[in-house]
């Protein structure tokens, strides 16, 4: 029985050329997905131009006007016909595609958004008079004159208007003006010597500005944090590490944030590579890897990070959007990532996010009792305080009281005692509900989860013992032989070595099988297959497995946590000093194995704030 194919009819096909207005379109369908695509290859434009002020206005969510202003260099009248013609650029001369050092390179913005709006280029190069080309669905008018100081101003209006099935798969306006938002926020932060001012004109007047980022002075790194504070908030600013670390001709910059100022979901990862925004799978996965072990796997870091590489290192030309990048080592720019992050998270030491004593202060709020009572006294001085200090220090070992159980530290008086002003934790005063860790610092006071703070510190204990020693691994009396797809083998044994660091330890066994000879030993019995396909689901969506590892810290954690004081132990006052100190000593103990805080700092004022003591 002959089966009729739907998209061949009885005629022999004829191959035509497309006329160059519908390939606009096509290609418009690559470049422009959103108006906030569109907005992208626009202020791109303007920053290639060499730009120090961009206003990007937009109404409708961009639907209906873009309007995109700078103070670049400008567009010469005759060449205005050539800028919207496919693929025209002054950005490179088609020698070497390679060596890219602009935005845009491929020169089809500007032809493809004309094919799909109504788009009106205003510009004027210096020695120059100012001009003017419209675009309408791919068809241009004649340049004329216009009235223009300097720079140039390109209007968008009516986006997918000869393409009408186009608008229908678009988003809500709010939710396209939030897109617009987040492309203006990433180019910001690539660029912090440009002042950058978003306003949503929808309706009448002047309009209401959403966004703005004053160009910033200084050197190139002060710079970075004075525009990362304008664009992600004091928040990130105060809680976020500098990251600064070069390997073989990769440079790594910027600011990655504690582990205890996690977020729900990757909204706050900004990546560059050099100075492009890019969404690359590879360097979300090595920023994954680098917050593996202080993160549960619901909580996502926050880092704004910039490489910077000579950019034949770097392929940009994979994606017409260019938001996806190739390196020619993709390992060496992970390695350096995941150790630069690593060692800045180390440096950080005991410290927990501001973030955990604003939540907590928020907690605590009181209720409004009318008027707060204002308190006239003068603040002791260190003196005074170190005397009554001396003068308050319990002769006992304990106090029951009737709000709750309350343990005081006995501390005998000794020549070289130091005051709370000498310890970042301060000196343990007390335990409530045999618990939490009551101690003074020079500021305010701490308290201290006794039971996830000690857990986090045998946890490092551990694990400092497993890099030392190595994992032990226990041979199988059969090896499990499992059979895998080819590409599923070479995938796995491309891995074998990383695997073996485990104690997995898995070798070719002809055809496409695979067999494994040895497992972690502190896994106990496993399922070898299952653990396998495990490791390939996750080499597959993430580009790399982090399974034999993640199971093997588990089981320390849990180790960690058994061996660690439990809640509901009393502990004498040079225990919990001690405790205090071990903190201060200990890389990463100001969050549990699960990410979450192990102690919360109030600062004194903040006290003070809660009683109106203001």
């Amino acid at each position: 029985m002959a089966q009729s194919i739907p998209k061949i009819g009885a005629a022999q096909p004829v191959i035509r050329q497309l006329d160059e207005t519908a390939v606009n379109r096509i290609a418009a369908g690559e470049v422009v997905e959103r108006p906030a695509s569109a907005v992208k290859e626009l202020v791109e434009n303007a920053i290639d131009a060499g730009a120090q002020r961009i206003t990007v206005e937009y109404a409708d969510g961009g639907k209906t006007l873009i309007r995109v202003t700078d103070d670049g260099c400008g567009i010469a009248g005759d060449d205005l016909p050539l800028a919207l013609s496919r693929h025209a650029t002054s950005k490179i001369d088609g020698s070497d595609l390679l060596n890219i050092h602009s935005f845009g390179f491929r020169g089809e913005a500007l032809p493809s958004l004309g094919a799909v709006g109504r788009l009106t280029i205003t510009s004027r190069a210096a020695g120059h008079d100012g001009a003017e080309i419209s675009v309408t669905g791919g068809r241009a008018d004649p340049v004329r004159p216009a009235a223009l100081s300097a720079g140039t101003t390109v209007t968008l209006r009516d986006l997918f208007y000869a393409t009408p099935a186009r608008l229908k798969f678009l988003r809500t306006d709010r939710a396209e003006a939030q897109a617009i938002g987040d492309v203006i926020k990433r180019l910001a932060m690539a660029e912090p010597f440009v002042r950058f001012v978003l306003r949503d004109v929808s309706g009448d007047g002047a309009g209401r500005e959403v966004f703005r980022a004053e160009a910033e002075q200084g050197e190139l790194f002060s710079a970075l944090s004075g525009r990362l504070r304008q664009v992600l908030g004091r928040d990130f600013s105060e809680n976020a590490l500098p990251i600064d670390a070069e390997r073989e001709g990769l440079h790594l910059t910027g600011f990655a944030a504690l582990p205890t100022y996690s977020r729900g979901s990757a909204v706050a990862q900004y990546l560059f590579v050099n100075g492009r925004p890019v969404k690359d799978k590879m360097l979300i996965g090595a920023l994954r890897g680098a917050y593996f072990d202080f993160l549960s796997r619901d909580r996502h870091p926050a880092a704004a990070l910039f490489v910077d590489c000579d950019p034949t290192l770097v392929d940009v030309n994979v994606h017409p959007a260019k938001s996806e990048v190739r390196f020619r080592d993709p390992g060496v720019v992970r390695g350096l990532i995941v150790s630069a992050l690593r060692h800045g998270l180390a440096n950080a030491g005991h410290r927990a996010s501001t973030t955990v004593a604003d939540a907590t202060l928020g907690a605590m709020r009181p209720e409004p009792l009318g008027a707060a009572r204002v308190y006239q006294m003068d603040r002791p001085s260190a003196g005074a305080r170190q005397a009554a200090y001396r003068a308050q220090e319990p002769g006992f070992a304990e106090t029951r009281g009737v709000w709750g159980r309350v343990e005081a530290v006995a501390q005998a008086p000794s020549a070289d005692q130091r005051e709370p002003e000498d310890y970042p934790l301060g000196t343990a005063r007390g335990q409530v509900h045999e618990n939490y860790i009551i101690a003074q610092t020079a500021t305010g006071m701490v308290i201290v989860d006794q039971h996830a703070a000690h857990e986090r510190l045998v946890y490092e204990k551990l694990k400092k013992q497993m890099a030392e020693n190595g994992v032990p691994a226990q041979s199988l009396l059969i090896p499990e032989i499992v059979q895998l797809s080819s590409g599923d083998r070479a995938a796995l044994l491309s891995v074998a070595d990383d695997l073996a660091r485990f104690g997995l330890t898995v070798e070719p066994f002809g055809g496409d099988a695979v067999a494994v000879r040895e497992t972690p030993a502190i896994l106990g019995e496993v399922n070898a297959e299952a653990m396998l396909r495990d490791i390939l689901d996750e080499l597959k969506g993430e580009g790399e497995s982090l399974l034999v590892q993640s199971r093997i810290e588990a089981i320390l954690s849990r180790v960690a946590c058994h061996g660690s004081i439990r809640s509901g132990r009393r502990m004498r006052g040079e225990e919990m000093d001690a405790l205090l100190r071990e903190m201060e000593a200990t890389p990463h103990s100001g969050q549990c194995n699960h990410g979450r805080p192990t102690y919360v700092e109030l600062k004194l004022s903040d006290i003070e704030r809660l009683f109106g003591r203001t």
